[in-house]
């Protein structure tokens, strides 16, 4: 049903969908009122939805690719391990943005009951923050203080289940047959124990089962993960409209992307394993578009904690997508056991199948997370080389428990399953790396070698393709926190190892550099300047696995408007060579000086990013700003590329971590339309550059002109983000523009690219099929 006297832009937006969206939902329910409905309550959050978060929508829309540059970067963080509440974020949000993070993850932060929280997964009420972390207005106080920084803020959606103190679930106790309809509630276990045989268990030795006894309500309930937290029943439409309402709720308290927490489980259906079943993706669909409708500027991130063929599924088709993001699980894992076995035969096997999949699928890559590390690898492809998987499973937790003579790491065990070998590995990434060791025993030694693994494993993080996100604390080598044995809520559940509060006087020596915390804080900031400014770590950048003829070394290939990167990584601790041999003239990005890319020598745990341009000699050594990147075919190279002869001009001009700053600026949403028309658009003033004076002669200009943060000053009086869009999309739809760089890119290209490009191809047609078993991670 459509209501003539709706909005025209929220009319235009439903008649869109209106058509996929009624088959869909008429599929699954058959419930014209309950569609109305749908329809109804998805008019109410668009009218409830403020202005400036409209704005934000329009922004958006006229880029829909902003998430998908090289210059995004995540953080994940418990607000209360991080700074005590919504507020104490929000006066720190000046550190988060030193860290160069545009991308602020929060924990599951809404009402769930002591004790029985599953760390806030459990949540009995959407409404409402959890008090002692603030208010709802909190929330969108704090979301409204990312935006004027040019940051997004993620949060989790718990779409599966709610605890048993949600309202719905007391009344459900209270015998309210409406309410039981909302969960799987069973008058004996005839039909759960039918259910049993065919579901798996998440949580076979801390909480066996996928069913509860209630006796208040004298039935039995689905409770997949826990006794207290009641999975939602989807084959009612009530729920599905309620639930919807719920996270759009979210979204109009300024949440920019909605992570939608164990999505594979949400549809249940006798007789099967209850995962992945068609009807979810049909549900997800459904909220895609409910999206687009209400704040189009959202994003919906999936939480699919399984191998690849399962996984991808979940992106839906281009004319049909689903989640516009997607957690790149069995890498993180895979990586884990190239550090114990020192051997990257099943990495490559794993990022070929990445690499094989289409451009516009986008992973949030990570090395670690709030949750546990599960050994979903891929056994058959181990199997080749005599891996069992049960002794394999033991031998990786043995190491990263420190139980092995040659480990450093050190972990605790999750939901250790002594009879399948099935038990999961916490940790920070410091103390997994050997970092905790080092220090425990004042190796220096030791300590060095540690935080180069570290370090080497974000360079890795960087390469890959998508959204890299950091842990909080991992910046500075945060290490395990014990405390939680002695907490009686907590002592039971080992993911509080790695979840422990930020130590703030650590932080305070990130500019120490004869500090752990300042080297690895220094040396990660370098990573992602470099990254930022250069066009090959484009997410629609080709990437490939190089053959470096070396099981310890990792090579990966990128080639991207004129660039081509050759990263090289070694995961022994011994000195190793990588037998490659590639004709150009490359630039070492960490040293700026050349470096051949033959027979690379590499030191134990160290990493290479070689760059070869492809372009005459110009050199950019700002970052772009994300509007510029996908709109406009803008000359990008490296500073780390330039001539030695350029050195001292690089100094003088603005960094890419400067520039990077002034883009979030830019991106302010408050300022008159009056100045924008007066201001001079970014392709006019690169038009005025270039015939005021060439290159070379800019050094001197460069010093006369205004420091980075007097620009930034001068920046906040330019356009809203809708504004500032508008005129880009008036120049060139953004589509059209990256589509025209290529092409161009390719033809400048001299032949030799051509040696290149047949052995990226072959490695990928030899890597399509996914292959990695499931990671039974929460």
């Amino acid at each position: 049903m459509i209501n003539e006297n709706w909005e025209s832009e929220f009319k235009t937006r439903l008649l869109e969908h209106y058509d996929e969206m009624k088959w869909l939902y008429t599929e699954l329910y058959n419930d014209p009122h309950a569609f109305d409905y749908f329809c109804e309550m998805l008019h109410q959050y668009y009218a409830e939805r403020s202005d400036l978060l409209k704005e934000w929508d329009e922004a958006r829309i006229a880029v829909p690719n902003w998430y998908q540059g090289n210059e995004m970067l995540g953080m994940l963080m418990y607000v209360k391990q991080f700074a005590g509440n919504l507020k104490g974020v929000k006066e720190h949000l000046d550190y988060i943005q030193e860290c160069g993070v545009n991308y602020l993850h929060l924990m599951p932060l809404l009402e769930s009951p002591a004790g029985r929280s599953d760390g806030g997964y459990a949540v009995s009420n959407f409404r409402k923050v959890q008090p002692e972390l603030g208010t709802m207005e909190d929330l969108s106080d704090l979301a409204t203080e990312c935006h004027k920084k040019g940051m997004s803020v993620c949060l989790d959606f718990v779409m599966n289940h709610t605890s048993e103190d949600h309202e719905w679930a007391k009344r459900a106790r209270a015998g309210e047959k409406e309410y039981q309809d909302r969960y799987f509630f069973f008058d004996n276990w005839n039909i759960p124990n039918e259910f049993e045989k065919t579901v798996p268990q998440v949580f076979p030795t801390t909480a066996p089962g996928n069913f509860s006894w209630c006796e208040e309500a004298h039935k039995v309930v689905m409770t997949t993960f826990y006794p207290y937290q009641w999975d939602l029943n989807y084959n009612n439409p009530t729920v599905f409209n309620d639930m919807t309402a719920n996270m759009l709720n979210l979204c109009n308290h300024g949440v920019d992307i909605v992570r939608l927490d164990a999505v594979p489980y949400i549809w249940k259906k006798l007789g099967t394993p209850c995962r992945n079943l068609p009807e979810v993706h049909t549900l997800v669909r459904l909220m895609r578009m409910a999206a687009e409708v209400v704040c189009p500027g959202t994003l919906l991130l999936g939480e699919v904690v399984m191998e690849p063929s399962k996984v991808v599924p979940y992106f839906g088709s281009v004319e049909k997508p689903e989640c516009h993001m997607l957690y790149n699980v069995t890498t993180m894992a895979s990586t884990w056991h190239t550090v114990a076995t020192r051997d990257v035969r099943l990495l490559k096997h794993q990022l070929g199948t990445v690499f094989a999949l289409p451009k516009q699928y986008t992973f949030l890559n990570y090395l670690r997370c709030h949750d546990d590390i599960g050994w979903g690898l891929d056994y058959d492809f181990l199997g080749q080389f005599g891996t069992n998987e049960v002794q394999h499973k033991k031998f990786l937790n043995d190491y990263f428990t420190g139980k092995l003579w040659e480990s450093n790491g050190r972990g605790e065990l999750y939901n250790d399953d002594p009879t399948l070998g099935d038990a999961r590995l916490c940790g920070t990434t410091a103390s997994l790396c050997g970092i905790e060791a080092a220090v425990y025993e004042k190796n220096d030694w030791k300590l060095n070698m540690s935080l180069e693994l570290d370090e080497m494993l974000h360079a890795f993080l960087f390469t890959q393709s998508g959204i890299p996100v950091l842990y909080s604390g991992d910046e500075i080598g945060q290490l395990n926190d014990y405390s939680y044995h002695d907490d009686p809520l907590k002592w039971d559940d080992s993911r509080y190892l790695h979840r422990g509060d930020l130590n703030w006087d650590h932080v305070a020596m990130r500019n120490d550099m004869n500090t752990r915390q300042g080297r690895l804080f220094h040396a990660l900031r370098k990573l992602e300047k470099i990254r930022a400014a250069h066009p090959v770590f484009e997410s629609d950048a080709d990437a490939w696995v190089v053959e470096t003829y070396n099981d310890h070394v990792l090579g990966i290939g990128r080639y991207y408007d004129n660039e081509k990167l050759i990263a090289l990584f070694n995961f022994s601790e011994d000195e190793q060579v990588a037998w490659i041999n590639e004709d150009e003239d490359y630039i070492d990005l960490m040293t700026g000086l050349q470096r051949d890319a033959k027979g690379v020598n590499l030191a134990g745990h160290s990493f290479a990013w070689l760059l070869h341009s492809y372009r005459e000699k110009e050199y950019n050594t700002e970052a772009p700003t994300p509007i510029e990147k996908k709109t406009k075919s803008v000359d990008k190279s490296s500073t780390k590329a330039m001539p030695e002869e350029k050195k001292t001009e690089v100094k003088a001009e603005a960094k890419p971590a400067e520039k990077k700053a002034e883009v979030k600026a830019e991106a302010k949403p408050a300022e008159k339309k009056a100045e924008v028309k007066a201001e001079t658009k970014p392709a006019e003033k690169k038009a005025e550059v270039k015939a005021e004076t060439k290159p070379a002669e800019k050094k001197t200009e460069v010093k006369a002109e205004a420091k980075p943060v007097e620009e930034k000053t001068e920046v906040k009086a330019e356009a809203k983000p809708a504004e500032k869009m508008a005129e880009v999309k008036a120049e060139t739809k953004p589509v059209e523009k990256k589509a025209a760089v290529k092409p161009a890119a390719k033809k400048a290209q001299p032949a030799k690219k051509t040696t290149r490009k047949p052995a990226a191809k072959k490695t990928r047609k030899t890597t399509k099929k996914a292959t990695t078993k499931k990671a039974t991670t929460k």
